[in-house]
């Protein structure tokens, strides 16, 4: 059946049925998305997707409403918004469409429904409030960004509210699309770092032949010996901590203490290296001119924190 129209509520807009008409946009570029609250058009029909509104979730029929009682739920109780059903039955489609290799399909899928579309969920039922973010991050939420686009309560131009959606929905594909980019290429990175970590075999230091998301390949490969990493950065090379967990910053190993902050000739002299360049004051980072000195350091810095831990 060709879908002519994508159809979900007028008025104010939130974060759920944004992020569904990005989906629903990419695989159906030729429908109209329709807002409106008419009866005739919130019923099911032939050409028409139905979604947050029409108080029915029915995937034969093409509705997908959360706000009905007796709403659907995960297998594990928590609520859907739209975007979640949305998700659950295009989201493969739809990362088709983006051209992520079938091999990845599922992972990807579930990672961003786990890591996106969840918070998207809850945020939008009541489930979970913006401020758990922190009281610093409330407003900085996806959906609050989100849904700081709409119009101002003043403003009575009868096209606003469209005119802020068609907007906004610009700003809502470019946060799905990078992050749907950013885990395909985490996938195909995966795979580089598993080699390099096979070649390094004992070694402390990880040499990867760019710079790239290595973390969770360590972690899956458990090569918990290594303790730095190496890798070219334009005409430098950096030298980089691995932290030991995925939400905090603490490292597996610090740079040494002399070289925070340092940089050029001070750097030289306090690492003994020529070619150091610089050091981050946080000491997770360091850059060198070439990949002899950023291995020399990463010798030194080895060799300082396995003393440190003895």
């Amino acid at each position: 059946m060709q879908i002519t129209h994508l159809v979900t509520h007028s008025g104010g807009f939130h974060a759920d049925e944004l992020l569904s008409s990005v989906i629903l946009t990419r695989l159906f570029p030729e429908a109209e998305i329709l807002r409106t609250r008419d009866a005739g058009w919130n019923t099911p029909g032939e050409g028409k997707i139905i979604y947050d509104v029409g108080r029915d979730y029915d995937h034969a029929q093409g509705i997908y409403d959360h706000h009905q009682k007796d709403a659907p739920l995960r297998e594990d109780g928590q609520p859907y918004s739209s975007f979640g059903l949305i998700w659950k039955h295009y989201g493969l489609d739809y990362l088709r469409a983006a051209e992520v290799p079938e091999a990845d399909l599922v992972g990807i899928h579930a990672s961003f429904d786990r890591g996106f579309v969840l918070p998207v969920d809850l945020m939008d039922n009541g489930a979970l409030s913006p401020s758990e973010a922190g009281p610093m991050l409330s407003d900085l939420t996806l959906p609050m960004l989100l849904e700081s686009l709409k119009p101002v309560y003043d403003d009575k131009a009868p096209e606003a509210e469209d005119m802020a959606f068609a907007d906004a929905l610009h700003i809502a594909r470019a946060f799905v699309e990078a992050s749907i980019r950013r885990k395909a290429a985490k996938r195909r990175a995966e795979a580089q770092v598993t080699a390099a970590i096979e070649a390094a075999g004992e070694s402390r230091i990880l040499e990867l032949p760019q710079g790239m998301p290595f973390r969770s390949a360590v972690v899956a490969a458990g090569a918990d010996h290594l303790l730095f990493v190496v890798h070219p950065r334009g005409d430098d090379w950096a030298l980089t901590g691995i932290r030991k967990n995925a939400d905090g910053f603490e490292q597996r190993a610090d740079l040494p203490a002399a070289w925070a902050g340092l940089t050029d000739a001070a750097l030289e002299e306090a690492s003994v290296v020529a070619g150091a360049k610089f050091c981050h004051n946080g000491r997770f980072i360091a850059v060198a001119g070439s990949r002899e000195a950023i291995l020399a350091m990463a010798e030194l810095a080895v060799r300082e924190a396995e003393a440190g831990a003895a």
